[in-house]
């Protein structure tokens, strides 16, 4: 497994984003730290992870280096999914021919995504077991998609949503929901149709939710909120390490007995946990019936328990356990906005969370 995350680079003094991701990965000089779209943010990747343990030692490592840095500039990070205060149309595209045919495809959409984001990479056995994993991971996107949730807030507003960032995304083409196929001959046929047609150039233009990464061997899960703190991103990559583990081991039986979903099904569910996060009420078969997320997520989380032993994640799942009770991120922006009326200490809360590497739900 890997894991990539999105980080707001924000001046120190006034908490808003600034265009330097650039001279902290000038002065940190590590493979681990990427430039992004915008020069308002950072990536920091991990290497080849045989678990969450490794992955957190590893992040740990890069934040250390990142806090290091950015106290020397003048600057601080923060890690939801959007910054509260930010407005797209302030934000400077990092110098890149990609980048730029980019905007030169996609014009305005692809400009409005000042958004942060996490992925997690699966490793796969093979073509045909990615394309079962991505089929699997579809049921279960809206539970960790809810789990991650940490952007209520676009240009000033409160959008009603639990997680705006997806919004973005799914305007683009060549993004959101991923095309369902059978295999990974009919993947590679959609592929190949898709380059003849000059709808992508390479797979890198594939922003689905969901999607493999032969290049690297890999089941990428793109769609989550960049979450607020480092407990949050283990804890939810520990649920996703032990979804796949399960699968793995019971994919065979699943199959015989799962009632195959149609694309819309997954499409309102994603909906559904974009619009109310953990209180919302998800799709569970062709009959229309439902069942609450945080419910199916409690469900699962008793289904995955062997392996969350197995593989000593208890430590981290911990936190999925209190964000099911507490609420995600958005719910804990939400709440200092309600009290005080005031973005900027939403903003306050955000970059605090991410210091602290822990959620705070105490007000």
């Amino acid at each position: 497994m890997g894991i990539e995350l999105e980080l707001q680079v924000l001046d120190q003094k006034n908490l808003l984003l600034t265009p330097r991701a650039a001279e902290i990965i000038e002065l940190i000089k590590h493979d681990a730290f990427k430039q992004e779209f915008f020069q308002s943010t950072i990536e920091i990747i991990t290497g080849v992870c045989s678990d969450v343990q490794v992955a957190e030692q590893d992040l740990k490592h890069s934040l250390q280096k990142a806090r290091h840095a950015t106290s020397q500039l003048g600057l601080t990070l923060a890690s939801t999914g959007t910054h509260p205060l930010a407005d797209y149309r302030d934000r400077l595209v990092t110098p890149s021919p990609r980048y730029h045919e980019l905007i030169d495809r996609n014009q305005w959409l692809i400009r409005r995504m000042a958004v942060y984001g996490m992925h997690i990479h699966l490793g796969m056995k093979s073509g045909e077991d990615c394309i079962r994993f991505n089929y699997f991971f579809m049921h279960v996107l809206p539970h960790i998609l809810s789990l991650s949730g940490s952007s209520p807030f676009w240009q000033g507003m409160y959008t009603g949503l639990s997680s705006c960032r997806p919004t973005t995304y799914e305007a683009l083409p060549t993004a959101g929901m991923p095309y369902l196929v059978k295999d990974w001959k009919e993947f590679q046929k959609l592929y190949h149709f898709l380059l003849r047609s000059k709808a992508i150039q390479s797979m890198k233009d594939l922003w689905w939710d969901i999607r493999p990464s032969p290049q690297i061997g890999t089941l990428e899960l793109r769609f989550c909120d960049e979450p607020a703190t480092l407990t949050e991103v283990l804890g939810i990559a520990s649920f996703v390490h032990a979804l796949a583990h399960w699968f793995r081991d019971h994919q065979e039986e699943w199959t015989k007995s799962h009632t195959p979903l149609k694309r819309w099904i997954f499409r309102e569910n994603k909906w559904r946990a974009m619009r109310y996060g953990l209180d919302a009420e998800i799709v569970t078969s062709k009959n229309g019936k439902t069942t609450l997320l945080r419910k199916d997520i409690k469900n699962w989380l008793r289904l995955v328990e062997p392996y969350i032993k197995q593989l000593n994640y208890g430590q981290y799942i911990s936190v999925i356990e209190n964000i099911i009770k507490k609420g995600n991120s958005s719910d804990r922006q939400h709440r200092v906005f309600e009290k005080t009326s005031d973005l900027m200490e939403v903003v306050k809360l955000n970059v605090s969370e991410f210091e602290s590497e822990i959620p705070n739900w105490n007000f």
